[in-house]
């Protein structure tokens, strides 16, 4: 939090305060620093071993070296010519000789664990075991271990127990006798033993050898019935016309003698929710009737299907057979499994990143806005300082019977006084009852991307999709969730910082995110500005099918991608209908967890992230036939997943119309050229107060809030975006819906007159594979998009195939070749 003064009298001395604050926050550095860790980490498995070494051989030489630590006490840690017969000498024996003599005797090993377990964590800095469970493990088994050690071996000379074991055991046999403290302790030990161990208990069953052996690994579901033998055929009778067919591992289920399955319980279950460890071998579950016949089951020699015959006349006919099968849950990041996460050493750590707070400079902009409000006769009762990495606040309480008003209309007055830009007044602070006045610093300071994402609000934040703006006044990192925005509107003047913000966003979310779970669409006119991530196309760019490059450039080709995304949106809401969610993390836990069949056109759905820079510019150029479809996209695309960051250098009202305003709630504008521009973006003025480089006002959740930007430089996207593009990714990127532009589309006739060398060949491919996919020509056939896009057409005009369906296939109209065949001969 911000240090904040008081104009009351205060005895500290500045400098004194100053090197105070200094020290608290290089010793929270230290602490948190990874090296720091590291080394503590080394230390303590140091002790571990040397206390296992020091009881070790304690155990073997106490005799000679006991009676010389009696006798010099801890004098014996001095330079002496004592010979100590310890492998650790003299500090080894008298340690040993405290925790064996005055601690828990041979228990004492178990403080060897602890330490383990506390070094190898730091060490490796993450929970590689649990302490917790250690701690308390500890902690019983002291207790158990060094009672037990000193009732069994009390008449032994040397202390297996300790003191206190040793005090424990003449205890209670003095309260409840030799056999009471006998039972208790076996009984002690024996708990600890199941807590430690978790041993599975079996009761004996002796069993004929033509008993069907259960494997250790099988599912049981529901109560199965013991299995008997019985002398009968060896096949497997169920239902007339019904078969069963079974895998080898299953057939090892059933053993060479034959047996009777006489009774299981029915599964009445409609849907059967996966686990996520499956077993070797399935099980399968046979439900029964009152009224069935006993099964005869008998193996086979070889791998065939099992014939499934009634068993009686006046047998009951089953409806089906259940095979329950356990299986995995699906995981969507299976496909790049080895893929790695960037590391914070790609970014850079700038020098410039400390504040700095200035006493003097405080203390002279503190008297100067009393001084101005005092020859205005305003007075006031207390002010406060907060510094901010770009600018500080300084909160007044202005006397009683004074209108906020006045205050507000000084603005131009205070800024006067303190030969600063960029002042700001907010009149009064929401919820806080003061009245706030923004003044820029004269050494700024730099918020740098390493510091906020090794932040602990972004490394264990449960955002959806996290994103690094920058910090607050008052030094508060501010990270935000992109999926609750749902949208973002950037605004600002050429060279203000806008460039950045948007660099910002797209690292945060590349720091966070797997591939198969982010795809962006980018959209950069200034063919400049957005292909840094070109390396990244693999990983997690989206494209329209046949486009060369995944970054748009051609304001042309904007609303053919605009409008694929609109087909991606009615499609994911038609697949969240099927599956009866409500949003995209609904739906993708349901395919997760294998509630949703891929046979009925369910996937995995990775959020996607549109990303457009001067948008001006294509609006001036596209006009309404980009409005509509960012429209319809901002007021709908939120619960399927998808998410736009629209960037601008003209906020004006023919730009940023009423409809994208209403539908992008959070907004971010820079420094701007004017009060009305601010309005524009923010409804409110400000934003042409601001100092530029970063200092910007971001309107989130009907609060305004002044930020200092993270910087990342271009070095620094480059690197991570080099770090991800070494590693594997999928084979293309993301292909969006195909989308069919009726102006590129020829006369069906000109088509027919006119067809393609390959016309049969593709008609021929699409038939077999009753695929109607232009992607498939491409493949099969080895031919460019537009050529594959133009036979398409083609077998669409005659009939062969039907019309695009996004990112479905076309219908296929025709079934077997020889229809095919004849058709053709009938349209030439």
């Amino acid at each position: 939090m911000g240090n904040r003064l008081k104009s009351a009298k205060n005895t500290t001395d500045p400098d004194v305060f100053i090197e105070e604050k200094e020290e608290e926050l290089e010793v929270k550095s230290l602490v948190k620093d990874e090296r720091t860790h590291k080394i503590i980490g080394s230390v303590l498995v140091f002790i571990c071993l040397f206390l296992f070494v020091a009881f070790t051989s304690y155990l073997f030489t106490w005799n000679e070296d006991q009676d010389e630590i009696r006798n010099t006490g801890i004098q014996i840690l001095m330079p002496n010519e004592l010979e100590i017969n310890n492998l650790l000498g003299s500090l080894g024996a008298y340690v040993a000789y405290v925790f064996f003599e005055f601690g828990f005797g041979i228990a004492s090993f178990l403080f060897c664990s602890l330490f383990f377990v506390l070094g190898v964590n730091l060490l490796f800095d993450r929970k590689v075991f649990s302490l917790w469970r250690n701690v308390r493990y500890l902690l019983i088994g002291l207790i158990v271990l060094s009672v037990s050690a000193a009732y069994f071996t009390s008449g032994a000379t040397f202390n297996w127990g300790g003191a206190f074991g040793r005090f424990s055991a003449n205890w209670m046999n003095a309260i409840i006798g030799k056999l009471g403290t006998l039972a208790v302790i076996l009984t002690a030990l024996f708990s600890y033993f199941i807590w430690r161990v978790n041993p599975v208990f079996k009761w004996p069953v002796w069993q004929r050898n033509s008993e069907l052996p259960i494997p250790d690994d099988a599912v049981l579901v529901n109560e199965v019935l013991p299995i008997k033998p019985e002398n009968i055929q060896p096949r497997l009778d169920l239902t007339e016309g019904n078969s069963l067919k079974a895998n080898q591992d299953s057939l090892n289920l059933l053993q060479s003698q034959e047996v009777v399955i006489t009774s299981l319980e029915l599964i009445e279950k409609e849907e059967i929710t996966p686990v996520l460890h499956p077993p070797a071998n399935p099980v399968i579950i046979i439900p029964s009737t009152n009224n069935l016949s006993p099964l005869e089951v008998s193996p086979s020699d070889e791998l065939t299907p099992l014939e499934i015959k009634p068993v009686a006349e006046d047998a009951i006919v089953l409806d089906a057979v259940s095979a329950v099968l356990v299986s995995p849950k699906y995981d969507p990041i299976a496909d790049l499994k080895n893929y790695k996460y960037p590391s914070l050493d790609l970014l850079a750590q700038h020098s410039g990143e400390k504040i700095v707070m200035d006493q003097h400079e405080l203390e002279a902009n503190k008297n100067q806005i009393m001084s101005t409000l005092r020859n205005y006769d305003i007075e006031i009762q207390k002010i406060f300082a907060t510094v901010g990495p770009t600018v500080t606040l300084y909160e007044i309480v202005p006397a009683a019977g004074v209108r906020i008003s006045r205050i507000k209309n000084l603005e131009d007055d205070i800024a006067l006084s303190l030969s600063a830009l960029g002042i700001r007044i907010i009149a009064p602070i929401p919820g806080k009852g003061t009245i706030g006045i923004e003044v820029p610093n004269v050494k700024k300071s730099i918020v740098g991307m390493r510091s906020l994402l090794a932040s602990e609000k972004f490394q264990k934040n449960d955002y959806a999709l996290p994103i690094a703006l920058g910090k607050k006044i008052d030094n508060e990192n501010f990270i935000v969730d992109l999926a609750a925005m749902p949208h973002l509107l950037m605004a600002g003047a050429t060279g203000q910082g806008k460039s950045v913000g948007l660099n910002a966003i797209l690292v945060s979310l590349l720091y966070k995110k797997h591939p198969s779970q982010l795809k962006f669409v980018l959209v950069d006119p200034k063919k400049v500005e957005l292909s840094l991530y070109r390396i990244i196309e693999k990983h997690f760019l989206a494209k329209l099918p046949g486009e060369e490059d995944a970054i748009i450039t051609d304001t042309r080709k904007v609303v053919n991608t605009l409008n694929a995304l609109c087909i991606e949106m009615d499609e994911r809401y038609d697949l969240l209908k099927d599956a009866g969610s409500r949003n995209i993390r609904e739906y993708n836990e349901k395919f997760v967890s294998r509630r949703l069949l891929p046979t009925k056109g369910h996937k995995f759905l990775p959020f996607i992230v549109l990303v457009i820079d001067e948008f001006a510019d294509l609006i001036m150029t596209a006009g309404k036939e980009i409005e509509t479809p960012i429209a319809r996209l901002a007021q709908l695309a939120r619960a399927i997943g998808i998410h736009l960051i629209v960037a601008t250098q003209r906020p004006s009202v023919n730009i940023i119309t009423g409809t994208i305003k209403a539908n992008f709630p959070a907004r971010i504008a820079f420094k701007v050229s004017s009060k009305v521009d601010s309005r524009t973006i923010l409804d409110v003025g400000g934003a042409e107060q601001l100092i530029g480089r970063g200092d910007m006002l971001v309107s989130y959740m009907g609060e305004v809030t002044r930020l200092q930007c993270v910087f990342v430089d271009t070095p620094e996207v480059e690197k991570v975006v080099d770090f991800i593009g070494k590693q594997q990714g999928y084979p293309s990127a993301l292909e969006l819906p195909e989308v069919v532009d009726d102006k590129d589309v020829d006369d069906r006739e000109i088509d027919l007159l006119s067809r393609d060398p390959l016309f049969n060949d593709a008609a021929l491919l699409i038939v077999q594979s009753q695929m109607g996919s232009t992607s498939l020509l491409q493949r099969r056939m080895k031919l460019g998009y537009n050529r594959a896009g133009r036979l398409m057409d083609q077998l669409e005009a005659a009939g062969i195939v039907g019309p695009s369906k996004g990112s479905k296939v076309r219908e296929v109209f025709h079934k077997t070749e020889y229809e095919l065949d004849q058709y053709l001969k009938s349209i030439e």
